[in-house]
Parts: C-alpha cells; structure tokens; sequence
C-alpha cells in the first residue's frame, strides 16, 4: 500500500516529536504492509512556517535512520498546505511543493480549515487551476461544514478537485457524521486516494489495512486496490523516482 499522507518528520509540526517516534511510525506502518510513504509536513502560514528546502532535508535524515534501522519503506516528501490567499506568493516563487505530477500537471495537498469551507475557496482553486495546479482535498469528510452541508463536495468535485479520505474515518474513529460521509463518497465513485494522516503510534497510527479490508467489501476488491495503491503510486511515481 502506498500512504501519500503522513505527519512523520520529526519536530516540524503536530505530528512526530522526535527521530525516535518516526521511526516507531515507520515501523508500524512497515508491519501493516505499507511499501511507500509520502511525509507531508504542513505548511499552515502562521503556524506551521515550513519551507521546501528545510523538509528535504530532513527527508535525507530520516531516509538515513530508517536505512540504518533496516526499515525498508520507500519515503518521499512533499506538504500538506492549509488553504491561504498568501499561498500564491510561494506558487509565484516556485517554493510550494507538491505532492505529484501526472500528465503534465502539478498536484497539491490543499486543506481546509477543519471547521468550515472559507470563503473564496472556488476562486483559489481556480487561480491554481490556471497555474497548471490541481488540488487534491485531504480529509473532507473531518470537515464541519461539508458534514453541516455535504453539497459543498459536488461543488468541489466541480472544480476538478480529487479526494484522500482518511483511513480511520472510514473505521468510524472520527464519529458517525465523518464515516458516512466516507462511505457515502466511496460508493458514489468520489474518492481517489485514501492515507493515513499518520500522527503518532497512538493518536493517529500509520495502519491502512483496517480500511482496505472494510473499502474491499463496500466497492470491490479492484476499485479499493485502485485507492490504496494503484491511484497514490501514479500520483507520487515522480517523488520517488527522483
């Protein structure tokens, strides 16, 4: 399985604390059968001030300890990126990273706030759009105004954005609103990646096997293999070959 959403740098954000929690993290996720993984620090202006050439370094770092503990998971970087008008000053620049690029087009990891879709959002994604940008939404099932008003997935859908669900929302670990929205997107064919937005060994634990098991007997074992590996490899196919 391929994850392309995980907190496992150390000490950038909410995520890992420390070198020796990324490595339990990898470990984990090595155990549940994950083969890839993509650390996608955030980058929350304000917040979360990541820049590009910080987490590719600390990429190479963790790439040498996880070698030297003989974990074996291929890693890749790129960010989770909170939606914000100021982003555009790091398109410009060509600083934002992204998370792949498929046929030409650049993807990035864009989030909403967890409590409501800003205003404003339909213009941003279609200024990205113009920069040969497409916008993946992580985790749109956590957010309260899409659970308060679930239209707003059509109207995102509309826009050209794909959706990564989140492994234990579909187990019901984030309460029944955000399960049967999962569940919902899924059956009606909504989905094109679901990651484990891994935080910690507790919190929010790499492991994607659960989900699968439970995608496999609401779509089929070929569409959920799509969504686990097949879908997330072409996306990030050029992070890890490079």
């Amino acid at each position: 399985m391929i994850d392309i959403h995980s907190h496992i740098l150390p000490g950038l954000d909410d995520g890992a604390k420390d070198l020796t929690e990324s490595l339990a993290l990898l470990t984990m996720a090595q155990a549940d059968g994950i083969t890839h993984m993509v650390a996608t620090p955030h980058i929350h202006l304000g917040r979360f001030n990541n820049a590009a050439s910080h987490i590719y370094d600390d990429l190479a770092k963790l790439k040498q300890a996880a070698h030297d503990a003989n974990i074996n998971i291929q890693l890749a970087v790129a960010a989770e990126v909170r939606l914000d008008v100021e982003l555009m000053t790091l398109v410009m620049s060509k600083k934002l990273p992204f998370i792949g690029n498929v046929n030409g087009a650049n993807y990035v990891l864009l989030e909403l706030p967890h409590s409501h879709v800003p205003q404003g959002f339909d213009k941003f994604i279609n200024w990205l759009a113009k920069q040969n940008i497409k916008t993946i939404i992580p985790h749109p099932e956590r957010n309260r105004d899409i659970q308060a008003k679930p239209f707003y997935i059509e109207r995102l859908k509309q826009l050209g954005c794909e959706f990564q669900l989140t492994a234990s929302s579909i187990e019901g670990e984030w309460g029944e609103q955000a399960q049967t929205i999962s569940v919902d997107m899924l059956k009606n064919g909504l989905v094109t990646y679901v990651a484990s937005d891994a935080h910690s060994v507790k919190r929010r634990p790499p492991i994607l096997s659960k989900a699968k098991r439970i995608v496999t007997e609401l779509i089929g074992a070929d569409s959920a293999h799509a969504l686990f590996v097949t879908n997330p490899l072409n996306l990030t196919a050029t992070l890890f070959n490079e």
